[in-house]
Formats: structure tokens, C-alpha cells, sequence
């Protein structure tokens, strides 16, 4: 369809369960995602709302390891090949084991691009070059409340993409899509970068609003939550999942 809205989808690894992750995987991609997020998932996280917290809480409290991630994201890749999937995470996590040798890995698996809110653009470990050595990019993350200066330069850092975070917090609660959102994503772009923007995306309107000023619109939040609210019902959470997917992608 010719109004198809591009979609970016969000999944914490584990959560609940690795099987339902997989299925949910599949569900979105059924609905119309292009690419998957699919998040490792952390302790302290400074960007999540608390969808998100208690999705990665419940999972870590499992015992889950960053090992037992990648194994799942390699299961969704080995399925669905074609379709790309970004690793989210936190520094800490992939500066442990070292950069390099977790990019290494993470591209083993299937990933193709990181995400890393909490690693800034140029200083960012080594990041971007083990990305580029092992055929993957880094996605940076801008917000509103960098100041002008680094905006600029990092709109002009030669980044094929870069995650536009719409407004400043957490993720999870409705972002209302204004003028001052399309001047944002102006700046952002003024390099040539490709925009990813999210935040608080949730339903059809907003993603209609946001859909002509980015490569991709991005929604998490929306599916960590029907996930907790459905996760003792499969046939019923695996349907909600596909119907927001569409409802997203316009389709």
C-alpha cells in the first residue's frame, strides 16, 4: 500500500518469557514492523518509563544474562532474515565484556545496528568504528534538550541514521506531535541524516502526523504493554499485537 507507514517496533528481550518474545516478534512483523528494537534488558534504565522498567525487572529477576538475549534475537533473525533489528541498550552492558568483542558478537546474531541512548556521539568507546567493523551502524540518539551546538554537530557527524527522541523524559506517555516537534526533526536532519523518531508513540494519528518527517516512526512502550496486559492469554496478546502493528503502519 502506498500509504504504508514505515514502523520501528520495540521489544524487551525475555519478556515475558523467550517464546513469547519470538511469537510477538513474528506478530509484529505480521502487522507491518519493518525493523525490530529489540532491548537488552537492564537495572537502571534512564530513558524507559515504567512499561519498560517492570518488563526488564521482571526478566532480569529470572536470572537473565545479555547471552541469553542474543540467543533470542538470533532465533527472531534466523526466522525472519530480511528483517532488520537493532540491539538497544546501556553502555555499561556492552562496555563490560568490551566494545569491540560485543560488537563482534551482536553481529553473529543477526543485528545490524546499535542503539546505545546513554553513549554520547563522539565520545562513545569505540562504538561506532566496532559497528562499522562488523558490517552494523550505530544509531545515536538525539533529544530536545541537547543544547544547539552539539545538535548541529552531530546532525552533521555523517550518521546514516539517528534516533530522534520527540521530547525529554521517559518513554511511555503520549508525545503530542507540533510545530516544535517538525523544527526539532528539522535540525536533526539538517546533515542528511535519515530520522527514526520516537516516544511516546501509541496510536494511528500520531503516527500519521509524525510519518512525512521521518524515515520511521518508532513505538515501544505500546507493546511492552499489551504484553503485560495480555501475556496469560496468547492467542488474544499475539492478535492486539498485530492489530496495533497495523494500526501504526497504516495498513
Amino acid at each position: 500500500m502506498s500509504d504504508k507507514i514505515k514502523l520501528m517496533s520495540h521489544l524487551v528481550a525475555g519478556y515475558p518469557t523467550d517464546e513469547l518474545s519470538l511469537k510477538a516478534a513474528h506478530a509484529l512483523i505480521e502487522g507491518g514492523a519493518d525493523i525490530l528494537e529489540i532491548q537488552l534488558p537492564f537495572s537502571d534504565p534512564s530513558a524507559d518509563g515504567p512499561a519498560i522498567q517492570t518488563a526488564c525487572t521482571q526478566v532480569l529477576n529470572r536470572g537473565y544474562k545479555t547471552a541469553d538475549g542474543l540467543a533470542l534475537i538470533k532465533k527472531i533473525h534466523d526466522r525472519h532474515s530480511s528483517t532488520p533489528i537493532y540491539l538497544m541498550s546501556y553502555g555499561s552492558l556492552i562496555y563490560t565484556p568490551g566494545v569491540a568483542a560485543f560488537c563482534k558478537k551482536a553481529a553473529s546474531c543477526g543485528v545490524s545496528g546499535m542503539i546505545i541512548p546513554d553513549l554520547p556521539f563522539d565520545y562513545d568507546e569505540g562504538l561506532t568504528a566496532a559497528c562499522k567493523a562488523n558490517g552494523m551502524i550505530n544509531i545515536p540518539v538525539a533529544a530536545p534538550s541537547m543544547a544547539e551546538n552539539r545538535l548541529e554537530k552531530l546532525s552533521h557527524a555523517g550518521f546514516p541514521f539517528i534516533y530522534a527522541a520527540l521530547r525529554v523524559g521517559i518513554t511511555g506517555t503520549d508525545t503530542v506531535i507540533d510545530d516544535s516537534t517538525m523544527h526539532f526533526l528539522q535540525k536533526v536532519g539538517a546533515g542528511g541524516s535519515k530520522i527514526y523518531g520516537g516516544f511516546g508513540i501509541s496510536n494511528g494519528k500520531q503516527a500519521k502526523s509524525l510519518a512525512p518527517s521521518v524515515e520511521a516512526i518508532v513505538a515501544g512502550s505500546v507493546f511492552v504493554r499489551i504484553i503485560k496486559d495480555y501475556q496469560h492469554d496468547e492467542a488474544v496478546l499475539l492478535q492486539k499485537i498485530t492489530e496495533k502493528a497495523r494500526e501504526l503502519s497504516g495498513q
